[in-house]
């Protein structure tokens, strides 16, 4: 009996790995073709996995790119909550999170090809940015920051222009977005309720840097 215990957290474990080696199959896959043509069995052998594993987690190729982007935004996420730990005030970390957005094609190039692939729509929805966007602004809210009187409205206008500055990105490369994402996130700021001049020295102020 108390050697059970092991055995399971060992099949757990390996169990886990498998499953990220074939959501870090597909993310690759994702980034480098968008993943139609790709076949089942061309995902599970780039991830050296075997093709009964793929059922055991997952029942079709959407269910498992859902999840490779799923993956891929959580990830990005965590990388802004990280350059933005220890900013207190929601309006800046909006501001922050929309401007490290516009320039996720330096830095997480990956995941950008994978929404440009897919569909850039899907960083609006489930996990990574969308619930960080919310609790800003509902803490910029309760807070006396914002006086939007609707939510659901601000975060709408706050994920369609997020939307705008990436298909910028992806469309027009040689374009500035960074000067596009601080006008974006001063325009946003003062729809939620800040005066001009402060709306400005926020999506101006310098970024965190990186740890």
């Amino acid at each position: 009996m108390p050697m059970s215990a092991p055995r399971r957290n060992r099949f757990e474990r390996r169990r886990a790995e498998t499953r990220q080696a074939l959501v870090r199959a597909a993310r690759q896959t994702l980034a480098e073709s968008g993943g139609a043509s790709a076949s089942i069995h061309a995902i599970a052998e780039r991830a050296d996995v075997g093709l009964g594993s793929f059922y055991n987690h997952f029942t079709d190729k959407p269910d498992l790119f859902d999840a490779a982007v799923a993956d891929a935004l959580e990830e990005y996420a965590q990388a802004v909550d990280a350059r933005l730990h220890g900013v207190d005030d929601p309006a800046e970390r909006l501001a922050g999170g929309m401007r490290l957005s516009a320039n996720m094609a330096k830095s997480y190039p990956e995941i950008m090809q994978i929404l440009c692939h897919s569909q850039l729509g899907r960083i609006c929805a489930g996990d990574g940015l969308a619930p960080r966007a919310k609790r800003d602004v509902e803490e910029g809210m309760a807070a006396g920051r914002f006086t939007v009187v609707d939510p659901v409205i601000a975060l709408t206008v706050l994920n369609g222009s997020l939307l705008a500055l990436l298909e910028l990105r992806c469309n027009q490369p040689e374009a500035d977005s960074d000067q596009a994402a601080g006008t974006m996130a001063e325009m946003i700021l003062h729809m939620l309720g800040l005066s001009p001049d402060e709306a400005r020295d926020l999506a101006r102020r310098p970024l965190p840097a990186a740890a």
